[in-house]
């Protein structure tokens, strides 16, 4: 009788730990949409940039170390036009 405990058991659990897996699988649907941030970054026209920067960051640590990445953001910046939409405004 104790391994039939043990199977009834693991049996009722089942169907949560597939519950747990559907789950998951729709919170990586849901991370698929662009956020608030992606939105704003890709209307900028230069998400690519922003992209190898961060990615640049995130591989040295140091931002110093990715002066080029850096530059070529800032020239994207201001080519198309975002220089203008982070100024400062009176309220």
């Amino acid at each position: 009788m104790g391994q039939t405990t043990s199977t009834v058991a693991d049996s009722e659990k089942m169907p949560n730990e597939v519950e747990d897996r559907s789950a998951a699988a729709q919170n990586v649907d849901a991370d698929d949409e662009p956020d608030e941030w992606d939105k704003r970054i890709f209307s900028t026209g230069c998400a690519d940039e922003n992209a190898k920067l961060t990615d640049c960051y995130y591989e040295k640590k140091d931002w110093r170390a990715c002066k080029k990445e850096m530059e070529v953001f800032r020239e994207c910046w201001k080519s198309h036009g975002n220089d203008k939409r982070t100024d400062s405004k009176d309220v």
